[in-house]
This record gives structure tokens, C-alpha cells and sequence, in this order.
């Protein structure tokens, strides 16, 4: 090869690696812009992961505390909040003294009768659970011998919780009794009138408290035993004739 075809040779290898190393022609703007968009797409790659790995770290703290105690742990309930009114036993609607022959409801005094000797009446908090305009009760029931049954009216049924059960009623057959002596069965007499309005005032599900303050029974101001018969089972007499009505006994 000749030296002249050499030195042609050479020179075309100069500048085509020289064309090959310049730079494209870009203005500044166009740079500027490129770099602003550089830096956004650093930055939202940076808040993504930041996101991301707070995301983690919640996760496992969750996981962590149920892991923890089993996924099983209680919530206080509301009734134990600090702020829940405390719960407490039904007020009575009405207070039953035996040893006074008392009853009192809504602030009102009644005499009342209860269970004669072998009697008992039973004693303790009562619920109302029914509420009867009449009920028959044999005679027995209230001190008359007999085999006919009475007519008791304003009939308030009660039960404990041991499953006791008594009634209150009207004892219309014995009207001087309340307040003075004990005739019944073991029921609680009321005369008519109160028994009445006892049986309006109170309602299934009312509470009856039955007490006795004394040992035994009182005896101020009043007889502490029925008075006499006169051999027929009948009692003497007030000059009012009871409103309780004799039925065939079953």
C-alpha cells in the first residue's frame, strides 16, 4: 500500500471517530427541564417507600400484640366502665311488717291480717308474678270451718325466688281482723278498700317485701287471737254481713 493511500486512510478514521464522539446539540431549558423531572421521580420513589415501610411497621405491631395474648383479650365492657351507674336490687313497691300488721305502699299505712297459729306466713323478698279480680280459697283459709269456699277479691300474686309463693287479697269475711288478729291461711288480708287500691298500684313484676320486726307477734292496742266462736266455725257478727259469697267446694 502506498504512502499516500495510508495517510487517506488514516485521516477518514480521524473524523469518523471524531463524528462519532460529539455530543448532541441540547439548549439549557431543555436540561433545566430534564433535571426538575430527575428530581420528582427521586422523590416520589422516596415518599412510596416511606409509605410503605410505616404500612410494614404497623402490621407487625398489630400482629405482635395479638400474637401477644392470643387474639383473645377483652374489651371492658360498658356495665364495667367507670361511668356505668351501679346496679342495684328493685326497690320495693311495698313493705309487709307481720309483727305490726302493717303494709305499706307509696306511703300509705294499711292493717293487714296473716297466718294463724300453724299457719305461717312466709317471710322474705316476693316478686308480683299475677294479678286475679277474684280468687276462691277454701274457708279454712280464713278461719271459718266449713266445706264451702270464699270469694276473695283484688287478688295480687307473689313468688320468691326459692319458688315460694303467698297471694295478697281482700279478707272481706273478717273485716275487724286487719290490725288486730291473724285469721288467714297464711295469705295476707287487707280490708277491701286497701286491698283495692293496692291492686291498682301495684304490677307484675313489682317487689313485696315480707318482714317481722318483733319475735313474736304485737298485741298494742288490738287482740292478739281471733275472738270466740259461737261452735258453728262462724265468728260473731260486726252488724256488717262479709261481701266474700260462699261456693261449693270441689
Amino acid at each position: 500500500m502506498s504512502d499516500e493511500l495510508a495517510s487517506g486512510l488514516a485521516t477518514d478514521m480521524r473524523e469518523l471517530a471524531a463524528s462519532g464522539e460529539a455530543l448532541p446539540l441540547v439548549s439549557g431549558a431543555e436540561i433545566r427541564f430534564r433535571a426538575v423531572r430527575r428530581r420528582r421521580r427521586r422523590r416520589t420513589a422516596v415518599a412510596v417507600s416511606l409509605a410503605g415501610a410505616c404500612a410494614a411497621a404497623s402490621l407487625a405491631v398489630l400482629l405482635a400484640l395479638n400474637l401477644g395474648d392470643g387474639g383473645t383479650r377483652e374489651r371492658p365492657s360498658a356495665a364495667a366502665s367507670p361511668t356505668a351507674p351501679p346496679s342495684g336490687p328493685v326497690a320495693a313497691g311495698a313493705t309487709v311488717d307481720l309483727a305490726r300488721r302493717s303494709l305499706t305502699a307509696a306511703g300509705r299505712h294499711m292493717p293487714i291480717s296473716s297466718g294463724m297459729p300453724g299457719h305461717r306466713t312466709p317471710t322474705g323478698r316476693m316478686e308480683v308474678v299475677a294479678k286475679q279480680d277474684v280468687r276462691v280459697v277454701p274457708a279454712v283459709e280464713v278461719g271459718l270451718k266449713g266445706v264451702y269456699g270464699l270469694k276473695v277479691s283484688w287478688v295480687i300474686e307473689l313468688r320468691a325466688a326459692d319458688g315460694t309463693t303467698n297471694f295478697v287479697g281482700a279478707l272481706s269475711a273478717d273485716q275487724k281482723a286487719p290490725g288486730n288478729y291473724d285469721v288467714t291461711g297464711g295469705w295476707i288480708g287487707l280490708r277491701p278498700a286497701d286491698a283495692q287500691w293496692l291492686y291498682g298500684q301495684l304490677d307484675p313484676g313489682a317487689v313485696v317485701e315480707v318482714g317481722d320486726t318483733a319475735s313474736g307477734r304485737s298485741t298494742a292496742g288490738a287482740d292478739t287471737v281471733p275472738p270466740a266462736t259461737d261452735g258453728t266455725g262462724a265468728r260473731p257478727s260486726s252488724g256488717r254481713q262479709p261481701v266474700a259469697t260462699a261456693v261449693p267446694a270441689r
